[in-house]
């Protein structure tokens, strides 16, 4: 039980103040069944020497093996000083940079990132982050909307191939404010976006189109295509990048007639932030200057002061603790600071050079690991087209054993992408970046050959 430090006579002069008889009579509107939720599976009461150990104990668990699971959230090296400084007591406890005259450092940290995610998206104007790539995806939908007031469908075209999580968090959030989603299958030799179930939305009143690149296999999309199809539909063009991939491929801003997309979301974990069982993480929002206005977040700016000393303030601030709720472009409530202080560090430690050479790094890598899991028999690749750093792979036999029996020999093998797609039981998608060597590829297709072996010995 958490400390209250009110007395009997403090609650009961409390209650009468306001008119209530007892403490649930505050409560009566709840359902009385939820009220009276059983708390017996929460044990009792321990030590600290207990419960320190207890978590050691549990941390040691995913202190597991060679990891090639990649779908979303990536292990790549970072550099020893990126957590060393934004652990700092100036960045680790800043709250929101609300006065400038006592936030400077804060301020320029997330300038900076902005420039940086504007330098590697090509885009005009970048935020002060939002929470994952999800709900950075969702949050673009929801601009796109208001963005574009040419449409009145509130429809946008969400292709298959998205991360399944965001096309589910952007589902979410998103419909309940009356915007309809339509699906966009896939191609199946290729994995890129049917041109074909696009194409019959031609001459339809569409509000955005969603591209991913590289989409949820680690295809590369036709992006150009894309763009243009948007652009002469009428509809915004919303990018969904992996930032790490744009050291190699052509960046949003730079899409299709070279207008570009319109808004672009990604997620910011490959940039500085460690996997850490799957949080937290931070978002991606950028977009052309003409949509600023309906940007959700903050954006921080560069001004001089009456004496002409450089400074940093917050320029845009859209959000109803800020402004009238019913003019606010969202509601989130944080800028995910920390982890914009460890991108930060980050970007500035690899230099553009350095950025492409681990996204260069990555990309070979994968291959590699392709080239030796595709010699084994009844391996093979499941699209034929070209792809970033991950890939998806088609087993002689079902997925999910096959990956149960490398985890138990120390590879975390992948993931299975029966859960999200019929007629894929038997497909796993792998990932490998900088981190692994050619002794790591090697153990993998030799665990995977081994495994595959003894499934066919019992079938």
């Amino acid at each position: 039980m958490p400390f209250i430090p009110h007395t009997d006579k403090d609650i009961t002069d409390m209650l009468g103040a306001i008119g209530a008889d007892s403490v649930d009579a505050l409560f009566s509107e709840i359902d009385p069944k939820l009220r009276g939720a059983d708390i017996s599976a929460i044990p009792e009461r321990a030590s600290e020497q207990a419960v320190t150990r207890l978590m050691h104990e549990r941390a040691a668990r995913d202190a597991g093996g060679l990891c090639f699971i990649g779908a979303g959230a990536y292990e790549h090296h970072i550099p020893a000083a990126v957590w060393e400084l934004t652990t700092r007591g100036e960045f680790y406890s800043a709250y929101t940079p609300y006065q400038p005259e006592a936030s400077q450092g804060t301020l320029q940290v997330v300038y900076e990132y902005q420039t940086m995610m504007c330098g590697l998206t090509g885009m005009d104007v970048a935020n002060a982050s939002l929470y994952d790539g999800a709900s950075a995806l969702a949050e673009a939908v929801l601009m796109a909307v208001r963005a574009n007031r040419k449409s009145k469908s509130r429809r946008v075209l969400m292709p298959a191939s998205v991360h399944p999580y965001y096309r589910e968090v952007a589902h979410n959030i998103c419909t309940n404010q009356g915007i309809l989603f339509e699906t966009i299958g896939f191609d199946a030799a290729t994995g890129r976006i049917d041109m074909a179930a696009l194409d019959a939305w031609t001459g339809e009143d569409i509000t955005a189109l969603v591209i991913p690149q590289p989409n949820f296999f680690g295809v590369l999309e036709d992006v150009d295509a894309l763009t243009d199809w948007a652009r002469n539909n009428g509809a915004l063009a919303i990018g969904v990048v992996n930032p790490v991939s744009l050291a190699l491929l052509t960046p949003p801003g730079e899409w299709g007639d070279g207008a570009g997309a319109d808004i672009v979301v990604g997620e910011g974990q490959p940039l500085g932030a460690p996997l850490a069982g799957g949080g937290p993480y931070f978002g991606i929002l950028c977009c052309r200057k003409t949509h600023v206005r309906q940007m959700p977040g903050r954006v921080v700016g560069r001004t001089h002061d009456i004496d002409g000393k450089q400074g940093y303030v917050l320029t845009l601030q859209p959000r109803e603790q800020h402004i009238r709720r019913s003019k606010a472009t969202s509601n989130i409530c944080t800028n995910q600071g920390l982890l914009v202080t460890a991108a930060t560090i980050h970007m500035s430690l690899l230099g553009s050079h350095g950025l492409e050479t681990v996204a260069a790094t990555c990309a070979a890598t994968t291959r590699d690991l392709v080239t030796r899991l595709t010699a084994l028999d009844g391996v093979e690749r499941v699209f034929n087209t070209p792809f970033f750093h991950e890939a998806a792979l088609r087993l002689p036999v079902s997925a999910q054993p096959v990956l149960d029996a490398l985890a138990e020999r120390g590879i975390l093998g992948g993931l299975t992408l029966g859960e999200f797609f019929d007629g894929m039981d038997d497909v796993i998608l792998v990932c490998a970046t900088e981190t692994k060597t050619d002794d790591d590829l090697a153990a993998y297709a030799d665990a995977l050959s081994d495994v595959l072996a003894e499934m066919a010995e019992v079938a």
